[in-house]
């Protein structure tokens, strides 16, 4: 069961991050990765792989030593628990990413390589965006009085 829950980890993720990657603007994208919902399978394997071995993981982690967490993630049961715990944590930086990238109007050909840089090294791909990010502020909203009308598509006039 180990091994399917591990194959099946990034199986649930890589469909936000496609969406993400592929789509970043279309309005299904912003519907279905603008919750962060999209992370609850994820979780869900986690926590299946976790919650069993809660007594061979809590003294790990309340009191982590080199040796300790080696022993841990060295067994098929950590291997895989850690992976879930990568991937859950990196869907939700990620998303936080394409939404700041959003945001601040980051090209999708400069966003693309940093989410594909956060799916295989996660704090690097961060690490990027954020520095990056200082590049790309928000776009400024429009002076008092000068707020963008509504251009109706059948007049192709301001409403």
């Amino acid at each position: 069961m180990t091994g399917t829950l591990f194959t099946l980890t990034f199986a649930v993720a890589a469909p936000f991050w496609a969406l993400m990657i592929l789509t970043p603007r279309w309005s299904w994208t912003a519907r279905i990765v603008g919750s962060p919902l999209i992370v609850l399978p994820v979780l869900l394997i986690y926590a299946i792989l976790v919650l069993p071995a809660l007594g061979r993981v809590l003294p790990v982690v309340t009191a982590p030593t080199l040796a300790g967490v080696r022993d841990l993630l060295g067994s098929v049961d950590g291997a895989a628990a850690a992976w879930a715990h990568m991937i859950g944590f990196d869907l939700f930086v990620g998303r936080w990413m394409w939404r700041d990238g959003l945001e601040r109007g980051v090209p999708a050909l400069v966003m693309a390589p940093l989410l594909v840089l956060t799916i295989l090294l996660g704090p690097l791909g961060l690490a990027v965006h954020l520095g990056l990010r200082a590049a790309w502020r928000p776009a400024a909203a429009p002076p008092p009085g000068r707020e963008r009308r509504a251009v109706t598509p059948a007049a192709g006039r301001s409403a």
